[in-house]
């Protein structure tokens, strides 16, 4: 089965381009892909493909290409040190989609949480991409023979799909693809919203005020943490079950400095949650402040973001296409 040329190990994940990135994808895991870029072969794509499975605007798609390899870009994902590709450029995903959706069980996508999730929330355009969605996922991830698929806690539905595909594709056809592991970092901070901490954090929250954004200004992020929900008690304690508010701000201010909880609970013991709120927006705003500059420099450049794409997808393309000629061999299809 395939691998690196040089013996480093493969790392592939994908996300959307759905506008802004949060604090909670930022911490969760952008911060853990960065790390892996160094001593291992690293595919970063952008899944634009999924992103039309719901209503959506053409011009927008394109604009939240570009603005999602800036914010890439401008988290650390150097395009020389990674492949950061665009997943409808790649000739390979929607072909493999098609072999593997051939050897999957309707009743297996039937079952998807998302599938479900997503049918109640657009009742209105339930559609036949909808329920192909993890077949795609799953060619995303094995037409590059991933050793390492770094993935959120929601996606190891999609995840167990993939390895029962590879699974069945090497039993029926014979050893070819790597039965892919996910890679979910204990350190990956789950980052709650700033207005209902019961929740995770998201762009699609109704209460924005409750969502830090990575392009967010310092006037903005200070305004959001000091309104953040608490309580009304003043111990500055993690709790997560009895004081989520609070507990959350520990979280977001322990991802950036690096201490403890116990730490954190003991440098502000009586100091009060103003002080303390006051604390948590100057670490995130110092942390944030190179991420949001970078985008702002990225982001005006088009040219360097074909660019970085175009080298990516040529990365991609080459890895793509040696799996594919090995599929279509072994499925019985000629090559003429």
């Amino acid at each position: 089965m395939e691998n690196s040329s040089d013996n480093r190990k493969v790392v592939l994940t994908c996300a959307q381009p759905t506008g802004k990135l949060h604090l909670g994808n930022y911490l969760g895991a952008l911060k853990n892909w960065v790390s892996l870029i160094e001593g291992n072969e690293c595919y970063f794509g952008v899944v634009d493909m999924h992103a039309i499975t719901i209503p959506y605007v053409p011009a927008d798609l394109r604009k939240n290409v570009y603005d999602c390899v800036a914010q890439y870009i401008a988290c650390g994902m150097d395009p020389q040190k990674c492949n950061l590709f665009l997943q409808s450029s790649i000739v390979g995903h929607t072909e493999l989609a098609w072999v593997l959706g051939c050897i999957c069980p309707l009743g297996q996508l039937e079952r998807m949480t998302q599938f479900k999730d997503k049918s109640r929330k657009h009742a209105e355009a339930i559609n036949s991409g909808l329920l192909y969605y993890p077949v795609l996922m799953a060619s995303d991830i094995l037409i590059y023979n991933a050793d390492i698929v770094p993935v959120g806690e929601d996606q190891k539905q999609h995840i167990e799909l993939t390895r029962d595909l590879a699974q069945k594709f090497n039993f029926t056809y014979s050893d070819t693809f790597k039965v892919p592991e996910p890679y979910i970092p204990e350190s990956g901070a789950r980052i709650m919203s700033l207005q209902s901490p019961e929740s995770k954090m998201s762009k699609s929250d109704p209460n924005q005020a409750g969502t830090l954004y990575i392009t967010d200004k310092p006037d903005a992020l200070r305004k959001k943490i000091m309104s953040a929900v608490t309580d009304s008690d003043s111990e500055v304690r993690f709790a997560p079950g009895e004081k989520p508010g609070v507990s959350n701000l520990m979280c977001i201010m322990a991802a950036f400095t690096g201490e403890s909880m116990e730490q954190i609970q003991a440098d502000f013991a009586g100091k009060g949650y103003g002080y303390f709120k006051k604390a948590v927006a100057d670490v995130v705003v110092e942390g944030l402040t190179p991420v949001r500059e970078r985008y702002e420099q990225v982001v005006a450049d088009k040219s360097l973001i074909e660019e970085a794409l175009k080298r990516g997808n040529e990365a991609a393309q080459r890895r793509a296409d040696k799996i594919m000629s090995k599929v279509y061999r072994k499925v019985g299809f000629l090559k003429i």
